[in-house]
């Protein structure tokens, strides 16, 4: 697998706590046993930190992600794009370039051996013991410091930064499932300083320039040799014209488009490339589309028909729930709505979001807080 170089990254060595237990049979825990031994893990937040890491924001990456979207400039809308350019004409952005938001998904990818995984290729850092270890993004929030450096531009990510990340257990519930059984719900928050650019004067100690929080759902794990699977869940059901709205965007993802936002963010889960593990194991009908993917491009519609593509274009808020998967090769439509009552505070207008697939089902839904840029 092709993964692409951090031509820019000269990154300290991380800190991530690791633990050795010796696990009891898995039909031993239940939800509630292995949601107390997570706490007790990693201690809420007044413990140390699930993970510390320090890397330096390079452009490869950032022009990479943008060409993965399709996007040949980071800062222009597609439709701008001419007919007749190539990406290989574009070239990465310049050092002191504004990160999109939430495009530092792509940054700071879990640091794990292949045989450190699950067996749905999931990386472990968070997950609960045997058996709630079938991992899937439910959702979150991402809030950007509204601050202001010397040159009056908002705080925000920026190639050639050096960023600290630091990982913290938020949280971690027993809920029901809507089909039944119990899952665990955990939070992480990840916090993101900056120090040592150009002009930066952050020292990593006071408010962080992005505050991602995020909720996985943890289920019971299953094998290969389960067969979860079934005709029933391979059908595609009747189509529905996707809905109207003031401002949309349709999108089909590619087994092409998966493979490479998972070659970036170094996310080895099988269900974003196995049909064989999607349909005989998790009972899916297809590979589906990750959660974060979906995320950036809520955003990038929001960036484009909202703020005109302008670079340093941020949000206040972003909050998010992913309700039901979406499949390769399957029409969506992202639809963003102005609503009513301005944001928080009053401080600039808000946007509601929901994406929609061709069978009438939605699969995300999400509101935008604005501020002043």
């Amino acid at each position: 697998m092709f993964l692409p170089r951090r031509l820019l990254s000269p990154a300290t060595s991380p800190s991530i706590r690791t633990f050795a237990t010796s696990l009891p049979a898995r039909t031993s825990v239940s939800a509630l046993d292995a949601c107390n031994e997570l706490k007790h893990r990693f201690g809420g937040n007044k413990a140390a930190p699930i993970s510390s890491r320090t890397q330096r924001l390079d452009a490869n990456q950032l022009h990479l992600l943008s060409l993965t979207l399709g996007r040949q400039r980071l800062h222009r809308p597609p439709s701008t794009f001419s007919s007749t350019s190539t990406s290989t004409e574009s070239e990465p952005p310049k050092i002191g370039t504004s990160l999109p938001p939430a495009y530092h998904l792509a940054y700071f990818t879990p640091p794990f051996l292949e045989q450190d995984l699950g067996p749905d290729g999931s990386d472990k850092s968070v997950n609960p013991l045997r058996p709630w270890t079938r991992r899937m993004w439910a959702g979150g929030e991402i809030h950007w410091s509204n601050d202001k450096d010397k040159d009056g531009r908002r705080w925000g990510l920026r190639i050639g930064d050096l960023v600290r990340e630091v990982t913290r257990l938020r949280s971690a519930e027993v809920k029901r499932a809507r089909e039944g059984g119990e899952m665990l719900v955990v939070g992480v928050e990840k916090e993101y300083f900056v120090g040592g650019g150009e002009g930066r004067g952050m020292d990593g100690e006071g408010t962080p320039v992005v505050r991602d929080r995020r909720e996985w759902v943890f289920r019971r794990e299953v094998d290969g040799s389960e067969g979860q699977g079934s005709a029933q869940a391979y059908k595609i059901p009747l189509q529905e014209p996707l809905p109207e709205g003031p401002i949309t965007r349709d999108f089909i993802q590619t087994p092409v488009s998966l493979f490479r936002f998972s070659a970036l963010t170094f996310n080895a889960h099988k269900i974003h490339y196995s049909r064989d593990w999607c349909r005989a194991v998790e009972g899916h009908r297809d590979c589906v589309v990750h959660g974060p993917l979906n995320l950036i491009n809520i955003l990038d519609l929001w960036r484009d028909k909202v703020r005109g593509g302008r670079e340093g274009v941020l949000p206040v808020t972003i909050k998010y729930r992913a309700k039901s998967p979406l499949y390769v090769g399957e029409k969506y439509r992202i639809l963003l709505t102005e609503s009513e009552g301005g944001g928080v505070g009053d401080r600039g207008n808000g946007w509601e979001a929901e994406i929609v697939d061709s069978y009438g089902r939605v699969a995300m839904v999400g509101s935008i807080e604005e501020g002043g840029d």
